[in-house]
């Protein structure tokens, strides 16, 4: 396996100077194409901004991070944009979906940013809600589906044109246990097919159904380890 993302000795410091924070302190990963990671912490331990880096929606204070061999840390706004909109699909915790727009025309939304005509759009918005179950909601608006639909729109619109890498952030945050199961059970039918995905979580629980954890405390990483249960 080559290597996807490559962080080399990243810091992030707010507020420079008397009252500084060291959101990350010299933080190095390498994640392989193909892997399924859960980065563990609790809140204040760096774990959000580390998602942050990942994502390309921040640049670090110092250090390198290489994307695909392209090192990204010290691109423009613009620049990011592009490498997001090619190489990552986001969940959130909160879905993120337009109210009055059906669970269609939320997964088209971003395809219509990235300039897909309207027959391949409407083709890859189906495609990616029949993958995650469902079919019959598709004309539906938020408001009309349970936290747990909602959440599989919002995988939906993440995966519709195939990312490499899909990273969620605390997906099940919001969900009951039989909705958390279903969510987590898509992430894992999608590293099957090959895709990356990064998870982001402050449950155990959550994290041991990866097969790598890293965890993070005080902005530094203290494990990183392999889950021998569920490893290939």
């Amino acid at each position: 396996m080559s290597a996807l993302v490559e962080i080399r000795d990243i810091c992030k410091i707010y507020n420079p100077g008397e009252n500084e924070v060291k959101a990350l302190d010299h933080v190095s990963l390498t994640i392989h194409e193909n892997e399924f990671v859960a980065i563990i912490g609790q809140s204040g331990s760096g774990k959000s901004t580390l998602m942050n880096m990942l994502g390309c929606l921040d640049v670090p204070t110092s250090g390198s991070y290489f994307l695909h061999g392209q090192d990204v840390s010290h691109m423009s706004d613009d620049e990011l944009s592009d490498v997001r909109n090619k190489e990552i699909g986001f969940i959130f915790q909160g879905f993120n979906l337009i109210a009055s727009l059906t669970a269609m025309e939320n997964v088209e939304l971003p395809l219509i940013y990235r300039g897909v005509n309207k027959r391949e759009r409407t083709r890859l918005a189906d495609t990616a809600l029949n993958k995650v179950g469902l079919e019959k909601r598709k004309t539906h608006k938020p408001a009309e589906m349970s936290g747990g639909q909602q959440q599989r729109v919002a995988i939906a619109r993440a995966i519709a044109q195939a990312p490499p890498i899909i990273l969620a952030d605390e997906p099940t945050g919001n969900l009951d246990s039989g909705s958390s199961k279903e969510i987590m059970g898509i992430l894992k039918n999608l590293h099957e097919e090959g895709r990356t995905v990064i998870l982001i979580t402050h449950d155990n629980d959550i994290a041991n159904q990866a097969k790598r954890v890293i965890k993070i405390i005080d902005g530094k990483i203290v494990q990183d380890s392999f889950n021998e249960q569920v490893a290939e």
